[in-house]
Parts: structure tokens; sequence; C-alpha cells
């Protein structure tokens, strides 16, 4: 249960933070590459692979950071 709990919390992270950028595409790349850190660094915590956990991490937020608009969520300048 431990592992699932970190696995959840490191995607509302990359969900709260994908959206740094004022266009889709800004947001895209800024949201894969926090998702690309946060999935290597949770899978390596849980024991996985962390080129896996980059690649999961990485789409999960850049298609979270292209859906989601500027005023969803803004974390300043």
């Amino acid at each position: 249960m431990k592992q699932y709990t970190k696995i959840l919390s490191a995607f509302i992270i990359v969900a709260l933070t994908s959206a740094c950028g004022d266009t889709p595409g800004q947001r895209a790349v800024s949201g894969g590459a926090i998702g690309a850190g946060t999935g290597a660094v949770g899978a390596a915590v849980l024991g996985a692979n962390p080129v896996g956990g980059a690649l999961i991490g990485g789409g999960v937020g850049a298609v979270t950071g292209a859906v989601t608009t500027k005023n969803q969520i803004n974390l300043g300048n």
C-alpha cells in the first residue's frame, strides 16, 4: 500500500505543476520535463526502472500540460 501512495503522490505533483507556460505547447513541454523527473525519481525510490518511470511520468505530464489552460492552474510568474 505504501508504494501506491508514493505513486499517487508523484502523479498529483505532476498534475499540479504541469501547467507552467502560456500556450498548450509550453505547458506540454514543461509538464513533460517535470513529469519525467518525477517519474524517474519515483521509480527509483520504488525500486523500479527509472527510465520507464521517466517515460510514463513524462507522458502524463505532457498530456496534462497540453489539456490544461493557463487559468486552470496558475503557479504565478
